[in-house]
């Protein structure tokens, strides 16, 4: 008998469910194709293996699944006196990132930390106790700022990787786009210090040509996102430094300047690091 709880990526299951009417007619080429660059068997092996595993453990495993290795500076700049905080840093990759500062500050706190993130990891159920789910469309919209106050009230240090999406190029720059100022005014809020985080590492060059050729022609769909997963393992067997900044009061944060300005500001300390 199938366990309806494994989560398997399934192509075929999700254009039927997304575009009933036209499944049928996107050729089998090309649907053979978005399964070679979401690497479909092969992460639903790893999903298999894994099974079972939640939180950090689950964390722990996808480290090993990507032979990923940390170079970690400024570890000492943890708090460790109680207060909770809110973790900040750039994206640059989309995977890598992400599971590493989880798997950092889960084993670090033990447990007691929380993403915010993308509603879809919430169909990765070793992911989903770590995950408080975002989604700013659709019929879930209107549940965006009790998701956020959910996160901030609880007793988690809070994972936010404030531009959203990963790191585009911009003039020859590899860099975030403008981050967003919720973890300014929630931190604020709930009187959370933040902690600067700088993760170094970089996509591929195609991922970064895509990006932009899909601005250019005004495409409103991240079609670059389809290509995460294989930035992923592309990225396998590679060493990231990660240098943890010191934390800034959230007292700093005062009306000598907006919130939009104070995350730009919070930003730019990160690319510093």
């Amino acid at each position: 008998m199938a366990d309806d709880s494994l989560f398997l990526i399934d192509i075929d299951r999700i254009l039927r469910e997304k575009a009933p009417s036209k499944a049928k007619f996107i050729p089998r080429f090309a649907v053979n194709y978005l399964k070679r660059i979401v690497h479909q068997d092969e992460l639903n092996v790893f999903l298999r293996e894994s099974h079972g595993k939640q939180g950090v453990p689950f964390l722990e495993a996808c480290m090993e699944f990507l032979d990923a290795h940390l170079d970690i500076h400024g570890e000492e700049n943890l708090p460790n006196d109680g207060r909770l905080c809110t973790f900040v840093s750039n994206h640059p990759l989309g995977g890598q990132d992400g599971i590493s500062l989880g798997y950092i500050l889960g084993k670090h706190y033990d447990g007691h930390v929380k993403y915010l993130v993308n509603d879809l990891l919430m169909n990765l159920q070793g992911l989903a106790p770590l995950c408080i789910p975002i989604n700013k469309t659709g019929r879930q919209a209107k549940d965006f700022p009790r998701q956020v106050e959910a996160g901030f009230s609880s007793d988690n240090h809070i994972i936010m990787f404030p531009a959203g999406l990963c790191s585009r190029r911009q003039k020859g720059v590899i860099r975030d786009l403008e981050w967003k100022k919720t973890f300014i005014a929630k931190s604020v809020q709930y009187q959370r210090d933040v902690v600067p985080i700088h993760f170094e590492g970089r996509n591929s060059d195609f991922f970064y040509n895509l990006a932009n050729l899909c601005k250019a022609l005004g495409i409103k769909f991240n079609i670059a996102m389809l290509y995460l997963a294989d930035e992923m393992l592309k990225n396998r067997h590679k060493t990231f430094r990660v240098t943890i900044g010191k934390p800034i009061p959230w007292q700093t944060f005062d009306k000598s300047r907006t919130a939009t300005e104070w995350a730009q500001y919070v930003k730019e300390v990160v690319y510093t690091l």
